[in-house]
């Protein structure tokens, strides 16, 4: 349940990316765009979402969020990707907390395999965490 009455402002540019996508891929890409907009949805103190393109990368930003774009490349087509602002320490300590289950490149990004079901309930904690990074970024390992 949400207290939270989130308004998602969505530029139409990401819904003819997600079309381009391959279709077992956009089914993937389309079900990580729900967990976005779903964890949003369920975490204090997130009221908007925007949803645009950057970098040619369907992106979500938030008020206190850290930028968190999703993409598959065909250059790495067995796999998809949650990127993030590699400045921050969001993907050092996801793998630190998280190590054992996700996988990842350098400090950008969690890779996840096409042929697996990713780890919903992890994916989600990193969500929110990449959401809210501004109110939580001086917490130890982030709040995780």
């Amino acid at each position: 349940m949400s207290s939270n009455s989130l308004v998602v402002a969505s530029n139409p540019a990401v819904d003819t990316k997600f079309e381009k996508y391959p279709e077992d891929v956009k089914a993937k890409m389309d079900q990580l765009r729900e967990l976005i907009i779903t964890v949003a949805n369920e975490t204090h103190g997130v009221e908007d979402l925007e949803e645009t393109l950057k970098w040619g990368e369907p992106a979500y930003l938030t008020k206190h969020g850290s930028t968190l774009r999703i993409d598959w490349k065909t250059k790495n087509p067995n796999q998809y990707a949650l990127y993030f602002q590699c400045t921050s320490q969001l993907v050092p300590t996801f793998r630190f907390v998280f190590g054992d289950t996700l996988s990842f490149e350098g400090n950008r990004a969690i890779i996840l395999p096409l042929d697996n079901d990713p780890p919903v309930d992890i994916l989600k904690q990193c969500i929110a965490t990449a959401l809210t990074y501004h109110k939580v970024k001086k917490l130890p390992t982030l709040g995780l």
